[in-house]
């Protein structure tokens, strides 16, 4: 067993000390945030930690700041996690490896993940230092229960299909059997906790120990409360989050475990201790015990999205797609393929296999897709996913009907611009 992290002693690690500099009021909405470098809906890339060694996310402004068929054929060895299978692709005269969840594709059959979900609503520390303000969850729960993620409906890769699941298939259509799925079953809540935010944290900035704002407020215009969480603070209680849901065998080696937060998007610190950068909307990585064999624990966070506080159509569960996609291509974190440039920024560079990011710099990168819940009829906005043979910077694609995106096969209508080099570094 690994120690139980009790979450309650967080608040031992920060100052909750009232200061005449941060008497900046909240803010009315998304669009007057001041920072930095401006307001934009991104996603973090976070390397995988070790449940064994608890990180010091405030001294650094680091980014880290049961199947259908049976067994795993394919899948990495000595490495106990979700079901696994490894293929690989040419480009520039260099195979790249890869590993994705699920089981291959020209095996066909289904394979079933379980989804654990552990909803997390926050308590804000008002400017009194006395008094709190609840931010709940409770709202989000099952309009996200019963989004395209975890839903079935139709699209040209398959009927009755989950979200990543219809990219999945349209990536390998021409090479899988047509039985050949990859679903989140069953999805379910399975804890349900409260993060206490103090008003305050004291970090290292600039060499030297600074009090700055740990968050700060806005309403979206359906009326819900926003919150702007300092991503230092949010990675320290993250992973004492998942540490704890692991010992309670909340969140397990077979499963998408999945933290849902309600509105909440990290900032980074500018050089002055106000917003430097912002706003994450999600991360997906994995945990490990550094055993022998390895426990590894998927995870992911994302939160859910009131309309109006983004463009391209960011809303509701945008992020959520788009951590679960890229979970399901790059599960633990180690696809690299040929460097490339975001679509229309010359000189930038990535070079992994982040299905979702080409996509979110996009003028829309969202589709609508209705599902019908009982009575009701809500339309969702998952994101638009880059498919493994925009990475492979070829002049044709082998998926389905030539396409290098999905489900929006006009997003992304060629392939990757190479960077130049093979990597970034």
């Amino acid at each position: 067993m690994f120690k139980r992290i009790p979450f309650v002693s967080l608040g031992m690690l920060f100052a909750f000390i009232a200061s005449s500099a941060f008497a900046q009021q909240d803010f009315t909405s998304m669009n007057n945030v001041p920072t930095e470098s401006g307001t934009e809906a991104t996603y973090q890339n976070f390397a995988p930690l070790a449940i064994s060694s608890q990180p010091d996310f405030l001294s650094s402004d680091s980014p880290n700041a049961g199947n259908d068929i049976k067994g795993n054929p394919g899948g990495l060895t000595n490495l106990i996690s979700v079901p696994n299978f490894q293929g690989s692709f040419q480009s520039q005269g260099i195979t790249w490896p890869f590993t994705m969840m699920g089981n291959q594709p020209a095996l066909g059959h289904k394979t079933s993940i379980p989804t654990r979900i552990v909803a997390v609503s926050l308590e804000l520390q008002n400017a009194d230092l006395v008094t709190t303000t609840l931010v709940p969850v409770s709202g989000f729960e099952q309009p996200t229960l019963g989004s395209p993620n975890f839903q079935d409906t139709d699209y040209s890769s398959g009927n009755q299909l989950q979200f990543a699941d219809a990219v999945q298939r349209a990536e390998f259509f021409n090479n899988m059997k047509q039985n050949w799925h990859t679903e989140l079953n069953p999805a379910t809540i399975v804890d349900r906790i409260t993060i206490q935010v103090p008003r305050f944290v004291t970090v290292t900035l600039n060499g030297r120990p600074t009090q700055v704002r740990t968050y700060f407020t806005g309403k979206a215009a359906d009326g819900s409360t926003f919150v702007l969480l300092l991503n230092r603070f949010f990675n320290q209680a993250i992973f004492n989050t998942v540490v704890n849901e692991i010992n309670a065998n909340h969140y397990t080696t077979d499963a998408m475990n999945i933290a849902l937060f309600p509105n909440t998007f990290l900032f980074s610190l500018g050089r002055s201790g106000g917003i430097g950068g912002c706003c994450t909307l999600g991360f997906h990585t994995y945990f490990t015990d550094g055993g022998n064999p390895e426990s590894r624990w998927v995870f992911a966070y994302a939160s859910w999205i009131s309309p109006g506080l983004f463009g391209a159509g960011f809303e509701d569960v945008t992020a959520l797609s788009h951590e679960i996609s890229e979970s399901f291509n790059d599960p633990f974190l180690d696809n690299a393929v040929p460097a490339w440039m975001f679509p229309g920024r010359p000189g930038t560079c990535q070079d992994n296999l982040e299905t979702g990011d080409p996509v979110e710099v996009l003028q829309n990168g969202t589709v609508s897709i209705p599902i019908k819940n009982r009575s009701n009829t809500f339309t969702y906005h998952p994101q638009t996913e880059a498919l493994l043979q925009w990475f492979e910077q070829g002049s044709t694609s082998d998926a389905l009907n030539g396409a290098f995106s999905y489900p929006d096969t006009t997003a992304l209508t060629h392939s990757a611009t190479p960077f130049g080099k093979l990597t970034c570094r």
